[in-house]
């Protein structure tokens, strides 16, 4: 591999604002502590204290150092080079995800398999809901699997009255099986989706070589998570309206349609887009059998997402060489440090375009990428959208950067050993 050219004063500034940015994710609470103490400014301050906003404000603030420094035409032109189709995608799978009608359903179902199992209802269904759908995520997209257990989750078993350990536990555990329990499949996680195409690997390859041992290590984590939180989880009640719903057959069908066409076409935003305005006019006509869909949650999310596009494209100068120069031995453990402050599609991206990069490696690489995507909001482009979802359920109705990267440490573990010791 060639040696990497010597960044611009431009490509350290960049570097610089993305490490603000991640400085800010950890202490965006302390900007709503200083919304209440300083009322003049309240709105700004508490506007700053939205983890979902802080890669937006920072991406803005880079574009127009770029605007001032190389002119307004560069920076529109970086602007569109960038790709945003993530952001789109997971924008509408969240609005179609977290509707009324495939909610319902979703735990419907959920609790029946849950019943199903020999232990009291409210630990089977939290179970159920921490391992099947994180799996499910293999199949319908990450993103879309976020959205579906949080929103469970949130329905169900938290609340401001819940104890902060169960908590903390709950969405560390959520975090990291969605990020692994994508890889039964090679186009539902998005690490995996960045470089199946360019390194060869399909479903058969992801089953054999990732999925079954992450499979493993969701059931062990939501079983842990279960086990360790029985006398709470049994205290809970059980809402009667899990057995069934009242929305119609049709209606929910109408939707699944709807969510089905959006992943199909997850690559294609004039597709998906098309249906989401298709779907907000047919949960229109039938308001009444419609919560209140999440269009300012998701929005938020995607501004986030995309304020981490922009910013992210302009770190490849000195994250390409730190992967090229990783020798295998250390590959697993960098890439998942790494991946705490760098989204984990964006690491493994950049990870194919090495050159010469042995097999080994490639595992190392998407293995450690997917094992660190709990850690952090920006680790997994689905942890936004479980974020803006959860947080209200949280004290101040905020969701600590530290509280979350402790209660992920068991359960990255977990599947670190899984990834690592498993044939």
């Amino acid at each position: 591999m060639e040696p990497a050219a010597t960044p611009g004063m431009f490509e350290i500034l960049a570097a610089a604002l993305f490490g603000v940015a991640i400085v800010h994710t950890f202490s965006a609470h302390k900007f709503e502590q200083l919304a209440h103490r300083r009322t003049d400014h309240a709105g700004l301050f508490r506007l700053l204290g939205e983890v979902e906003v802080v890669f937006g404000f920072w991406a803005l603030v880079l574009l127009g150092f770029m605007a001032l420094q190389l002119g307004s035409g560069r920076a529109l032109t970086y602007l569109e080079s960038r790709s945003f189709i993530e952001p789109a995608f997971v924008l509408a799978i969240m609005v179609i995800a977290a509707s009324r009608p495939i909610i319902d359903a979703a735990a419907a179902v959920l609790y029946f398999i849950a019943r199903l199992l020999p232990v009291e209802k409210p630990v089977a269904y939290y179970f159920t809901i921490l391992s099947l759908g994180p799996i499910l995520g293999s199949f319908i997209t990450e993103p879309a699997a976020m959205t579906l257990a949080a929103m469970l989750l949130r329905n169900q078993f938290l609340s401001r009255n819940a104890p902060a350990t169960f908590m903390y536990a709950t969405i560390g555990v959520l975090f990291v099986n969605v990020s692994i329990g994508g890889t039964l499949t090679h186009f539902a996680a998005p690490p995996v989706l960045m470089v199946a195409d360019r390194w060869g690997w399909g479903t058969a390859h992801m089953l054999s070589t990732f999925g079954w041992k992450a499979a493993i290590a969701v059931l062990i984590n939501a079983a842990g998570a279960a086990y360790a939180f029985r006398s709470y989880l049994r205290e809970q009640p059980m809402s009667a309206k899990l057995a069934g719903t009242e929305v119609p057959f049709w209606i929910i069908a109408v939707h699944l349609v709807f969510l089905a066409g959006v992943v199909i076409f997850n690559h294609h935003p004039v597709v998906f887009i098309g249906l989401l305005l298709f779907f907000l006019g047919f949960a229109e006509a039938y308001k009444r059998h419609q919560s209140r869909l999440v269009l300012r949650e998701a929005t938020m999310v995607a501004f986030f997402l995309a304020g981490l596009v922009v910013l992210g494209g302009q770190q490849r100068w000195w994250l390409q060489p730190l992967l090229a120069d990783m020798n295998q031995s250390v590959i697993f453990a960098g890439s998942t440090l790494l991946t705490a402050f760098v989204d984990n599609a964006a690491l493994t991206y950049l990870g194919s375009l090495v050159e010469g990069f042995p097999d080994e490696s490639k595992y190392s690489l998407v293995a450690g990428a997917v094992t660190g995507g709990g850690l952090t909001v920006i680790a997994n482009a689905p942890n936004p959208a479980g974020f803006a979802i959860l947080k209200g359920s949280f004290p101040d109705g905020a969701i600590s950067a530290v509280g979350l990267a402790t209660a992920a440490i068991v359960p990255t573990l977990v599947a670190a050993a899984a990834f690592m010791l498993l044939p």
